[in-house]
């Protein structure tokens, strides 16, 4: 079974689409990565660290779990690919109560393409509310904001997160396009991967 596992890798690095298509998927995952060294403007990490170890356990600590460990330093991809995902759960429930969007999916590629359309759309506005409830949020907590947390740290705060959430977005589906598909999906598995080392400690 070994010898098996291994006769897979080599083959895999012997096609030269495949091996690209690898090599491009791992470059879009560590750029992923790289995401959760770049904090929110504004936010001080010491005090952020201090709050969440005092709210650990709860809610907060399932998204952060799908979101890669980055709502836990408030980086700029904080919001994780949730909203996208919430996104595409709205769009296939209406599906089957409006039969309009029903009719959409039954056009083929071309029906396909629009609901992706439209499910990009519902995650712009899905992550503008997020975007704005998490500013608010840290807005309010005393120490956390290093400078003045008024209306202009709420909108850079908001608009970064959205950006981030969105370029997450970008990514999976390039890796979907030119990797080795379900970019997604592979972006929620290293998220998860890279806590488990944390959750073991916790635990």
């Amino acid at each position: 079974m070994i010898e098996a596992f291994f006769n897979a890798i080599r083959n895999l690095f012997n096609v030269p689409d495949l091996r690209r298509r690898v090599f491009f998927t791992l470059a879009m995952l560590a750029v992923y990565r790289a995401g959760i060294h770049i904090p929110v403007p504004g936010v001080d990490q010491e005090a952020m660290k201090a709050l969440w170890d005092q709210a650990a356990g709860n809610l907060f600590g399932v998204l952060d779990l799908f979101s890669g460990g980055n709502l836990r330093r408030i980086s700029i991809f904080a919001l994780g690919i949730m909203p996208y995902i919430t996104a595409s759960i709205i769009l296939q429930l209406m599906t089957s109560v409006y039969p309009s969007l029903k009719k959409i999916q039954e056009e083929g590629e071309l029906g396909r393409r629009k609901i992706t359309q439209y499910t990009r759309y519902l995650t712009v506005v899905l992550c503008l509310v997020q975007g704005i409830g998490i500013s608010f949020w840290l807005a309010r907590q005393p120490g956390l904001v290093t400078g003045s947390s008024g209306a202009g740290f709420i909108t850079i705060a908001t608009l970064t997160l959205m950006t981030g959430t969105l370029f997450i977005m970008w990514i999976g589906e390039q890796i979907t396009e030119r990797g080795v598909g379900n970019g997604i999906s592979l972006l929620i598995f290293a998220g998860i991967v890279v806590g488990i080392p944390n959750a073991v400690q916790q635990l």
